[in-house]
């Protein structure tokens, strides 16, 4: 795909190939068939294993906050820095470092990410006071920057377009959504038997673990041509991004009330308009205006975003209501999301072949549909009782919401070249962390500021199912025409 050529309504599939360095050692794992080879499944095995613990540390960390903040003398309202330190350079730093790994080597720069996030799990581990705890946290969370768009460009770039690369996003698609699952229900059973310290000891060793790995399994790729870095692109979006991931985490805590809210708000959008400008002046712009016009970009980007900010807002309003409203311990809240992680499993094995028969795109569309629908059907949930039915409505819309995560990946990524992959993993992966940070400020605080919870959370639950609705509508005539089958 030249970045240049309008897309047409159908997708140009092209086999993609890694470009690899002299002297790797280790060459492109992946077969021309449907099958995966020995090699090939260790080669997954890895990036998965390092994009689960990425996603385990978003919410692993969530039920042990009371405990940490009790050992480290954090104060409740300070206690948000715990997770905002890690999002504000886990999604701020994505596309500048997709794009360093396109220029100077995606595995060099992945071992280099492993290494930063196990050495900083490492001190977060061992904080003896709260300073050290948040750098530990910013240094997990720049880690994670490294690690995600090298890891899925790796990813991408590995198994060529078709049965392979539907098959490998579609496990790395279902470890990811697990792992956000899993860590809810872990961090609460090792807070309680092991300590919080515990939660940060286990991310340590699984980047030993991953990092001893890698080095002799997978290949080197890069852009063949290194065209210089565009940097006035790179510190206006990632400024942007910063202050935007900021305003919105912040907001999420205290509303929207506060000045420095508002002034990072619109201090983020105006970099990011800069940004656009800057991009449209450059001769090697760090991310292509007209590949952001493409519609498998374009709309495959906004689907991503409506499907991981409306999920993520959905349990939260359910976390809140199966607690505080039934009376349900953490536990069994937990026993719940693990149900809705086991559905998750099971709608990421199966989706590779739905994209195999109907196509990538009329995947996406279905499945938002399908996650709008279902959280409609959350509203039957009552005052006194409706835990079965929550458990039940919310394990089938995150069965749809996984075959969305799946498909918008292929359509942003389908046929885009190598030397561009980190880049558009980058794009696809940024969309992740924007979509996960905006959803329960702009709907959440819906649910807790008024009178009643109960009213709270159905008034949130009909708001998000009318704008997955909405975007399945707008998705289906953005990307238009016949669908080529993935």
């Amino acid at each position: 795909m030249a970045i240049d050529t309008h897309t047409t309504t159908t997708t140009t599939t092209t086999t993609t190939t890694t470009t690899t360095t002299a002297g790797s050692g280790a060459a492109a794992p992946a077969p021309a068939n449907d099958r995966l080879t020995g090699r090939a499944k260790l080669v997954l095995f890895v990036l998965c294993a390092a994009q689960f613990m990425v996603a385990l540390d978003f919410s692993v960390l969530n039920v042990a906050l009371p405990a940490l903040g009790k050992d480290l003398g954090l104060s409740r309202s300070a206690l948000q820095w715990a997770v905002t330190a890690f999002a504000l350079p886990s999604g701020g730093f994505l596309l500048l470092f997709g794009r360093i790994a396109d220029l100077y080597g995606r595995k060099k720069l992945f071992l280099i990410g492993l290494t930063l996030f196990g050495a900083a799990s490492l001190l977060a581990t061992l904080a003896w006071d709260p300073a050290s705890f948040l750098a530990g946290r910013a240094l997990q969370g720049l880690g994670a920057a490294v690690i995600v768009p090298t890891g899925m460009s790796l990813l991408t770039t590995t198994f060529p377009e078709g049965p392979l690369r539907d098959k490998a996003i579609g496990i790395s698609g279902t470890l990811l959504s697990l792992g956000f699952t899993i860590g809810m229900v872990l961090g609460g059973v090792m807070t309680d038997t092991l300590g919080w310290r515990s939660t940060m000891a286990l991310l340590a060793v699984t980047a030993v673990i991953v990092l001893a790995l890698a080095p002799g399994l997978l290949p080197e790729s890069r852009t063949p041509d290194r065209p210089r870095l565009d940097v006035p692109g790179a510190v206006t979006v990632t400024g942007g991004l910063l202050a935007l991931i900021y305003s919105l985490s912040t907001a999420a805590q205290r509303g929207f009330g506060g000045v420095d809210v508002w002034g990072t708000l619109l201090a983020g959008l105006a970099l990011l308009v800069a940004f656009a400008v800057a991009e449209s002046k450059t001769p090697a712009p760090l991310v292509s205006l007209p590949m952001l016009k493409r519609r498998t970009i374009a709309w495959g980007n906004f689907a991503g975003l409506v499907t991981f900010a409306m999920m993520s807002t959905v349990i939260f309003v359910l976390t809140l209501y199966l607690q505080e409203t039934l009376g349900l311990s953490s536990f069994r809240t937990g026993l719940v999301f693990g149900v809705q992680g086991v559905a998750s499993a099971l709608a990421g094995s199966y989706a590779p072949k739905v994209i195999g028969r109907f196509g990538a795109r009329r995947t996406l569309v279905g499945s938002l549909l399908g996650q709008g629908l279902l959280t409609a059907a959350l509203l039957a949930v009552g005052a006194e009782s409706g835990a079965l039915v929550a458990t039940v409505a919310v394990s089938v819309a995150s069965m749809f919401h996984l075959g969305a995560i799946i498909s918008y990946g292929l359509t942003v990524t389908s046929g885009v070249p190598d030397e561009e992959q980190g880049l558009a993993t980058g794009l696809v992966t940024t969309t992740q962390q924007v979509g996960l940070t905006i959803g329960i400020p702009l709907l959440g605080v819906l649910a807790t500021t008024q009178a009643s919870l109960f009213d709270g959370v159905r008034t949130v639950l009909a708001i998000d199912a009318a704008i997955v609705l909405a975007a399945a509508a707008l998705v289906g005539l953005g990307l238009g025409g016949r669908t080529k089958k993935a």
